[in-house]
């Protein structure tokens, strides 16, 4: 600690903190225009000079270290007109277009100037600036307003690692513009238009749309993916006009990505369904129920409850998958209930829960930041929570922990690595023990630890003793000394991150990778608890944990209390029999096509985005009465006998829970467009009808019963003016003897050329591809191939491909991807257009093709 006076006033503050940080403890205020608390300072535009006691001229207060017996003075006669003489050099060719300007009502240059009292111009200069900007996608720069403070620039290679922006012709000609003149690594997140302190740099969609100061802020929680990034919604006259976050008082920092920031278009899109649909025409509320009702009382007396089948949605509230999986096994008496979280999220879950105890994530997201090492496994973070990005590069360049990026290709986070272990596609699961072994064999290993908590030593010592390094080395491709360097970096680290996502979680075998990641887990010390380290499964959809915790599959009950045995204690409090058994979503698919599935409920899903889509679009054709309850017209609403138009996250109020366990408030922003209702509603207003009862659809009310018949959600607050601040689920911790250790069978895996369906950055789902703002960016799904898989085939950059698998053809243009090792080829699940879902077989990401030019 340093000791030091400002303004008379002692402070004691940490060694290495700066003069400006040490008066903000005091509660002192020095000017500034150029320093943002998230990034390096830059000391760019000296309004916060301060005198210091001893020196021979004014220091900037942003970046000068508080030293021991120092005197600081932060307002003098002197310090005030240096600080109007720097206003005015930087105003001498800023144009005045503040009437037009987007910034203006909240511009910091303009504050400066009121608060500095800068009301004239002594100097005046030829103007050299930049031309205006507009050839990049969603954003626009205007040269003139930038007043070089580098925000966006440090923002953009500090927090987003995209190093998109530099200053260009440095000197008094000097602007700011993508690194190479074309945003080309630029991710479109739009934090530099969020730090600007200028109208330098402007979001297009929102330009010239509304005055700062006449929107509504709303503050809720993006639910795009599991990160949950806290925004604040701008909404005039039931429009969302833009989304913005602060930097204070939120888990991201202000930070968002693409579709945080511009992926909102599509709650405003002309499109929306507006009003009930019977045989594709309107109707209205009260004929719906009645048609729903009649049928339901119909095919239960003909056929019985086990005709009926739904799927959920991770796009509903933690309350509406409640009163969904409710609806389904009271009302309808029906457990058959399952989600998309079958073809990848309940892998992973069940295979943490098996070996760990631990459903879900082992820690917070910020403990990634701290932790010592961090081993990225089949996951890209940018794509699938770009949050838990941020928290990998704050670790590995901010906190210099090692990062070890694994997996079947290269993604963003590999330019960041100590280590990247590039593996043959669909090996991770050998990939994951040859770590494990080595961890052993060079006894890196906890060993109180694992007395502690390890129920079966001798399982895990003759599984690891098995392993041959060799075979492993040769089945995935990784050499043995890259293998070796990355163990020795987790087993010197003391705390240790794993992650791992989709190309394990979606794969095929995706249960026994995550099995073996979950051993690894045990092994390396990611689950020693704390507040640095952990194990995060990743899935990319927004209340995916939620929805789970919610019980929306057939094995679980509310709480992942186990259907079979929590059935009847269950019954007794809904005052209901449950229904015996139940059917997973394949169940129910092998159930429409064989006829006994007659009724079929999609709750804000869409199962043509599931891998073997064209089983699932015959299925679909083929089901007797098909309810669609969604907020867009899609393939699938067009094959319902009853459209049942819901609500958007920033419509309805309710909880979401993060892939950390937060559960956050929903704040509803704006009203449905037309007669669409909120979720819960619907969900209640058929209930109510079913049981001919009224069902409460009181957020208090359900968390509550929630709570009664589970602890997994025991003492959630929200209440108050604190409804937005997050709470927490039960943390995890693992029990004594906790902890069994598991040996997944190693199998053959598929060779020749392979395809593997993913997600892109630029897109969530197939709801981003309704909004303007992504689709600007990437407007279609493209095939990318490697250099030399493109030269074999014939295909060029730019051309058409023909991918031909044993589930069918697709053909769509291609994109000649460095990144991609020969032998792989990628493209995205987002578009329908594209298809390349209907290649796939059930439940599996990966695929052997054929390349063909198209």
């Amino acid at each position: 600690m340093v000791n030091l006076k400002i303004d008379g006033r002692d402070v004691e503050i940490a060694k290495g903190a700066t003069i400006l940080a040490a008066a903000e403890k005091v509660g002192i205020k020095i000017p500034t225009l150029c320093f943002l608390k998230k990034i390096s300072p830059t000391g760019a535009c000296r309004i916060c000079v301060v005198e210091i006691e001893g020196a021979d001229k004014p220091m900037t207060a942003c970046n000068t270290p508080a030293v021991d017996g120092m005197v600081v003075t932060t307002w003098t006669e002197k310090l005030h007109k240096i600080r109007q003489q720097v206003m005015q050099l930087l105003l001498v060719n800023h144009p005045l277009d503040c009437p037009v300007c987007d910034a203006g009502g909240e511009c910091d240059l303009q504050d400066s100037c009121y608060g500095l009292d800068v009301a004239t111009q002594r100097f005046e200069g030829e103007d050299l600036s930049h031309e205006e900007i507009n050839h990049w996608p969603l954003i626009q720069q205007i040269p003139s307003r930038c007043i070089l403070c580098e925000k966006c620039v440090k923002v953009c290679h500090e927090l987003i690692g995209a190093s998109a922006l530099a200053v260009h012709n440095p000197g008094e000609a000097a602007y700011i513009d993508t690194v190479d003149g074309k945003p080309l690594d630029c991710e479109f997140c739009g934090n530099c238009v969020a730090v600007c302190p200028t109208g330098t740099l402007n979001s297009k969609p929102f330009k010239f749309k509304a005055r700062p100061w006449a929107l509504r802020k709303v503050p809720t929680v993006c639910t795009f993916c599991p990160s949950h990034c806290q925004i604040d919604i701008n909404v005039q006259n039931n429009e969302i006009y833009r989304i913005t976050s602060d930097d204070e008082g939120t888990t991201n920092n202000g930070n968002l990505c693409i579709g945080g920031y511009f992926g909102y278009g599509y709650i405003n899109h002309a499109e929306r369904l507006t009003q009930p649909l019977i045989d594709q025409q309107p109707v209205s509320w009260d004929e719906v129920f009645t048609r729903l009702v009649e049928t339901i009382d119909s095919l239960r007396r003909t056929d019985g409850p086990q005709a009926f089948a739904g799927l959920g949605s991770p796009h509903l509230s933690n309350e509406e998958s409640y009163l969904f999986q409710k609806l389904f096994r009271v009302a309808i008496g029906s457990n058959n209930i399952d989600s998309e979280a079958r073809f990848g999220a309940m892998r992973s879950l069940k295979a943490t829960e098996s070996v760990l105890g631990l459903r879900g994530a082992s820690n917070l997201i910020s403990a990634i930041g701290k932790a010592e090492a961090v081993l990225v496994f089949g996951a890209d973070p940018t794509a699938e929570a770009p949050a838990v990005d941020w928290q990998v590069q704050n670790a590995c360049r901010r906190n210099d922990a090692k990062l070890i990026v694994a997996g079947m290709r290269k993604v963003k986070l590999n330019k960041f690595a100590n280590v990247s272990l590039t593996c043959k596609p669909g090996t991770e699961l050998e990939l994951a023990n040859g770590i494990s072994r080595l961890l052993y064999e060079r006894n890196l290993l906890d060993s109180d630890y694992l007395n502690q908590y390890l129920e079966n030593p001798d399982e895990l010592k003759g599984h690891l003793e098995a392993i041959d390094l060799n075979a492993v080395c040769a089945a995935t491709g990784v050499e043995r000394q890259q293998l070796e360097e990355a163990v020795e970096m987790l087993g010197a680290a003391k705390t240790v991150a794993i992650i791992f996502g989709a190309e394990i979680t979606r794969s095929a075998r995706g249960y026994e990778k995550s099995i073996a990641i979950s051993d690894l887990a045990i092994l390396c010390g990611a689950l020693r608890g704390g507040d640095a380290g952990g194990l995060f499964p990743l899935d990319e959809k927004g209340n995916i944990q939620g929805m789970l915790d919610m019980g929306v599959c057939p094995e679980y009950l509310p709480g992942y209390q186990p259907y079979a045995e929590s059935r009847e204690r269950f019954g007794k409090a809904w005052k209901a029999e449950l229904p015996e058994g139940g059917l997973d979503a394949l169940g129910i698919l092998e159930g429409i096509e064989a006829g006994k599935i007659k009724f079929l409920y999609l709750a804000a899903t869409n199962p043509l985005s599931f891998p073997n889509a064209n089983r699932w679009r015959k299925a679909l054709e083929k089901v007797d009465f098909l309810v669609v309850q969604d907020i867009l017209p899609t393939e699938v609403t067009k094959l319902a006998k009853v459209v049942l138009a819901g609500a958007s996250y920033a419509e309805k109020g309710g909880s979401v829970t993060s892939l950390d366990h937060r559960v956050r408030s929903l704040e509803k922003a704006i009203s449905t467009p037309g007669e669409s209702r909120e979720d819960w509603e619907i969900f209640a207003g058929l209930y109510a009808r079913l049981q001919k009862q009224a069902v409460s659809i009181s957020r208090s009310e359900i968390l509550a019963e929630v709570s009664s018949l589970s602890s997994l959600y025991g003492g959630i607050c929200f209440a108050g003016e604190e409804r937005n601040r997050p709470c927490f689920k039960q943390p995890y911790r693992p029990a004594a003897k906790g902890l069994k250790y598991q040996s997944p069978k190693v199998e053959e895996v598929e060779t020749g050329l392979q395809l593997v369906s993913g997600k892109s950055i630029y897109h969530f789902g197939t709801t981003s591809t309704w909004s303007a703002g992504p689709c600007e960016v990437e407007a279609e799904g493209v095939i990318r191939v490697s250099p030399a898989d493109a030269a074999n085939a014939g295909v060029v950059d730019g051309g058409r491909a023909k991918l031909t698998s044993r589930q069918g053809s697709i053909t769509g243009p291609v994109k000649i991807d460095e990144n991609l090792p020969a032998g792989l080829v990628f493209a995205p699940y987002h578009f329908a257009e594209l298809g390349i879902q209907s290649l796939l077989t059930d439940g599996s990401n990966r695929i052997g093709i054929e390349l063909a030019k198209g």
